[in-house]
């Protein structure tokens, strides 16, 4: 076969590849995006998440994309949303702002890398090893947001100088419940304040919780982090602006929708640093070598105009302190 021949033939087969075959681009990475939440409510995170992929060079739908898999308030289902991810071989698996969904990964999984925020200690949680040296497959921020009781209690004191019988809600079921119980009534005992633990699993049992509270002047309630609460935060505010109750929260959002006040981490800052870390790994460091990072940024939030609703003058230098007020 003459050459000329030959070289026409090879380059008409070369032609009649697929473009994906010629150009042999390598494989969009796929993160696997797990929470017990809705995308409704987390509109603001998961865009502060995104930010946080952008700003070490990773964009959705360029070169990144997300398969997000939402509980809707419906933990049960985790279990059964991370399989599914398993099996459709994703790159990472990211839990940001949902530690029961990170607590259902990491049990799912020891070989894909999981990237989560928590509020509370990973290391209790059985999610690494260490903060220093995670030694798994996993790793992420930590709020620390359970450990907070003492600050939180000592805010909502000055915050409602007549408080006298203090009130909480747990999820008993819930990883969070023991340790945030436990840290708060310790705070709760070096402050000489007493709290009452109430109990809910579902919507119906937090009516029922709510019913039992007396409204008397000096009852107040203080919550910590739970997604389960979080999804039903408006209701939540409902109940205990109807019995003229005083309420401290872990995070904003809260505050948004009518509580009084909440005392935690900034949650952005903290899903950008999950978003940095899962781009990290993506370029390929290992989540054992990457040490969990501690929230550093905290900020006290007031809404003024529930404050007003309760009767509640709040002081000057309280004021000065928030971080926001909300009108």
């Amino acid at each position: 076969m003459k050459r000329r021949r030959f070289v026409s033939l090879l380059t008409g087969a070369v032609a009649s590849l697929p473009l994906a075959a010629r150009t042999q681009q390598p494989a969009m990475p796929v993160i696997g995006f797990l929470h017990a939440g809705s995308p409704d409510e987390n509109v603001k995170r998961l865009a502060a998440f995104r930010k946080g992929l952008a700003d070490a060079g990773f964009l959705e739908g360029q070169n990144v994309a997300i398969e997000y898999r939402w509980a809707e308030g419906r933990n049960q289902n985790l279990p059964a949303m991370v399989a599914d991810l398993i099996q459709r071989k994703v790159a990472l698996i990211a839990t940001p702002g949902s530690t029961a969904a990170a607590v259902v990964a990491r049990a799912a999984t020891a070989v894909i890398p999981i990237v989560f925020s928590s509020g509370s200690d990973p290391v209790a949680l059985g999610l690494v090893t260490s903060l220093n040296r995670p030694g798994g497959n996993a790793t992420g921020i930590t709020s620390l947001n359970a450990e907070l009781a003492a600050k939180r209690l000592g805010v909502f004191r000055e915050l409602v100088p007549n408080a006298s019988r203090y009130f909480t809600l747990v999820k008993p079921t819930s990883e969070l419940a023991a340790p945030f119980v436990n840290d708060l009534q310790n705070a709760a005992a070096s402050l000489g304040i007493q709290v009452e633990v109430l109990k809910a699993e579902t919507a119906a049992e937090i009516d029922q919780a709510f019913a039992g509270i007396p409204q008397a002047p000096g009852t107040v309630m203080v919550f910590g982090p739970e997604g389960f609460f979080y999804v039903h935060r408006a209701h939540i505010v409902e109940l205990a602006l109807r019995k003229a109750l005083p309420t401290m929260f872990d995070v904003r959002d809260y505050v948004d929708a009518g509580g009084l006040a909440s005392y935690g981490s900034d949650y952005m800052n903290a899903m950008e640093l999950v978003g940095g870390y899962v781009a990290r790994i993506l370029k390929g460091e290992k989540p054992a070598e990457l040490p969990v990072q501690q929230a550093t940024r905290f900020e006290l939030v007031i809404n003024r105009k529930t404050a007003k609703a309760l009767g509640i003058d709040i002081s000057p230098t309280l004021l000065a302190t928030a971080d926001d007020v909300v009108e």
